[in-house]
C-alpha cells in the first residue's frame, strides 16, 4: 500500500511538469508531423474549411525551392566550418588555462560572458564591427576591423553592407559563431582536464615524453567523452542556427538588396510562418530533424569506436 500511495505522489507531483510537456512540446511536434503530410497545408484555409489530401507534395515543394536549396547549403557550411574550428580552440584554450593556476577563475569568467550575453546584441556588435558605411563614392565610417587592417596597408573589405558578396558575407558570421561557441565548449573542457588523473602526465615526464606527444596521446583521449558530447552538440547547434544572422544582418538574413543570401532553413521555416505555409514550414521542420538526426547518429557510431570512457 506504501509504494502505491508513494507512486500516486510522485505523478502528483509530476503532473505539472507533463502537463505543460504534453501542450508545449509533444502536442507541437506531433501536429509538426501532420501538418507535413497534408498537401498545401493552410493554416488560412483551413479556417475557411478546406480539406487537404494526405502526401509528401509538401516535401517536394521545399526540396525543389531554389531559396531552400541555398538556405541548406549555408547552414551545412556554417557547420562544417565552425564546428572543427571552435572545438579546436576550444580545446587549446582550455589546456593553456589548465595549466594557469593563479589566475584561472578570473580567465574562466572573461571566457564565459560571451556565453551569457544576448545574441542579438552581440550580432550588432559584430554588425559595427565590420560595416563599412558609404555616401556616394565617399567611404564615411568604417568599423574596428577596416581600420585595423588598414594599418598594414591592406583596403577596406565591404563585409556586411549593401553589395558585399556571400563570402565576406559568410566569413563574419562564421567569425561570431566560432567567437560565441567558445565559452560553452571550453567550460566543459576545461571541466574534464581538471579530473584527469595527474599519474598520467607525471609517467610521461619520467619517460621524457614530448609535450606534443602528450597532448595527443593522453589529453586528447582522455577527454575523448567531453570531445563527443562538445561535437554533437555543436552540430546540433549550427544546424539550428538562426538569431547570429539576424543580429548581425537583421531580418532580411543578408545585406540590404540581397534577398536573404545569409538565411538558413531555421530562417525559411520562420519565413513560411506569416504566410500560413505550415505544411512546407512543417515539411522543412521535419528535413531539419531528419539531417539532425542523422549526424548525430553518425557522431555517435564514431564515439563508440574512438572514445575512451
Amino acid at each position: 500500500m506504501d509504494s502505491k500511495k508513494s507512486n500516486k505522489k510522485a505523478w502528483l507531483y509530476l503532473a505539472p511538469a507533463i502537463i505543460l510537456l504534453a501542450i508545449f512540446s509533444f502536442y507541437p511536434l506531433l501536429n509538426t508531423f501532420r501538418m507535413a503530410f497534408l498537401n498545401g497545408y493552410n493554416g488560412m484555409e483551413v479556417v475557411g474549411g478546406e480539406k487537404f489530401t494526405i502526401g509528401i507534395q509538401n516535401f517536394k515543394t521545399v526540396v525543389g525551392n531554389v531559396d531552400f536549396k541555398q538556405y541548406l547549403k549555408n547552414t551545412i557550411l556554417l557547420c562544417v566550418i565552425t564546428v572543427p574550428i571552435s572545438t579546436t580552440l576550444a580545446l587549446l584554450i582550455a589546456v593553456a588555462l589548465n595549466s594557469i593556476k593563479a589566475v584561472q577563475k578570473v580567465f574562466q569568467t572573461v571566457f564565459f560572458l560571451p556565453y551569457v550575453t544576448n545574441s542579438i546584441a552581440i550580432g550588432m556588435v559584430f554588425n559595427a564591427m565590420f560595416t563599412q558605411v558609404r555616401v556616394g563614392s565617399l567611404v564615411q565610417t568604417y568599423g574596428i576591423i577596416n581600420n585595423i587592417i588598414g594599418v598594414f596597408g591592406i583596403e577596406p573589405i565591404n563585409f556586411v553592407n549593401s553589395g558585399s558578396t556571400w563570402g565576406a558575407n559568410m566569413f563574419v558570421v562564421c567569425f561570431y559563431i566560432v567567437w560565441h561557441a567558445l565559452p560553452f565548449k571550453i567550460l566543459v573542457l576545461l571541466g574534464g582536464l581538471q579530473n584527469v588523473n595527474k599519474q598520467y602526465y607525471d609517467a610521461a615526464k619520467i619517460d621524457g615524453t614530448s609535450k606534443t606527444r602528450t597532448f595527443f596521446k593522453i589529453t586528447v583521449p582522455l577527454v575523448s567523452p567531453m570531445l563527443a558530447y562538445v561535437i554533437i552538440t555543436s552540430f546540433i547547434g549550427g544546424f539550428k542556427e538562426y538569431s547570429s544572422i539576424v543580429g548581425i544582418f537583421g531580418e532580411t538574413m543578408g545585406p540590404a538588396g540581397s534577398s536573404g543570401q545569409m538565411n538558413t532553413i531555421v530562417g525559411y521555416v520562420y519565413n513560411m510562418l506569416p504566410k500560413s505555409n505550415l505544411g512546407n514550414a512543417s515539411a522543412a521542420s521535419l528535413i531539419l530533424f531528419a539531417i539532425i538526426l542523422v549526424v548525430t547518429a553518425i557522431n555517435g557510431y564514431v564515439s563508440k569506436k574512438k572514445v575512451h570512457y
